[in-house]
């Protein structure tokens, strides 16, 4: 996968930066009912490890991924992974 830029979403699971479309707080009433639909539909990534879902992660691939990582702690982590990017292309 070279050129892929990787963000790990915590316990060892990872997914590809350029992919994700929106991480979202799970709070909202709207939020819950897409994971719901995706739970029925077999789209759900539970990458939570059995612990709280702190952050639902919205592919490009009608994929949604759960993490028990707060969206903050996840979008500095792919501003990193941007930061990284931008110097190997110097």
């Amino acid at each position: 996968m070279s050129g892929s830029r990787l963000i790990h979403v915590g316990f060892g699971n990872i997914v590809n930066a350029e992919k994700i479309i929106a991480i979202v707080s799970p709070d909202s009433a709207p939020v819950r009912r897409l994971v719901s639909q995706a739970k029925n539909d077999g789209r759900t990534i539970d990458a939570t490890q059995g612990r709280k879902t702190k952050s639902v992660i919205v592919m490009e691939n009608d994929r949604i991924v759960l993490s028990a990582l707060l969206p903050e702690t996840i979008r500095g982590r792919a501003a990193a992974s941007d930061d990284s990017a931008e110097d190997e292309d110097e």
